[in-house]
Formats: structure tokens, sequence, C-alpha cells
């Protein structure tokens, strides 16, 4: 069973359960490993002894962007509205 997961690896992150994120493409869950291996072993009750052969590959790398500080300039437009008296 071959399964596709993207990876991020954030080093500096706040928590230590988001510094490493394995996440499913398509729906973004993080997948439930136990289970996956439960569905490969099949329905029978009792308990295993497994080998669980992880082979990675990257497919690809996406660039981290760069914090860039957007800067608007507006232009300066003077606004002359006439003053009306009141009757």
């Amino acid at each position: 069973m071959i399964k596709h997961y993207i990876l991020n690896l954030n080093p500096t992150a706040k928590h230590e359960w988001d510094r490493c994120i394995l996440r499913d493409p398509l729906t973004a869950k993080r997948p439930d490993l136990p289970r996956l291996i439960a569905e490969a072993v099949g329905a029978d009750t009792g308990s295993y002894l497994v080998s669980v052969n992880i082979e990675v590959q990257v497919l690809e790398q996406a660039a981290v962007p760069q914090a860039e500080q957007l800067s608007l300039s507006f232009p300066e437009v003077s606004v002359q509205s006439p003053m009306r008296e009141a009757a």
C-alpha cells in the first residue's frame, strides 16, 4: 500500500507537536498510522508482531515564502467640498 503525505518541518515552531507535521494532501488531515496498519493486517482480533517499512522519497519541495512587508503608497488627493449654508 503506497500513501502520499505532505511533510511540514518547522524547527522554530512554538509547540513541539507543530515542528513535524504529516498531512494527507487532499484532506489535510493527519494520518492515523495505527488504523492504516490495522487495515493491512485484517479484521481478526489478536496481537500481531508487524514489520512496517517506511520508504521516504521526496517528490517535490515547496519553497518557504519569505516574510515580506508590503508597502502601499497612496497619492495625496485634495478634495474640496463646497460649504452649503443651512436654510
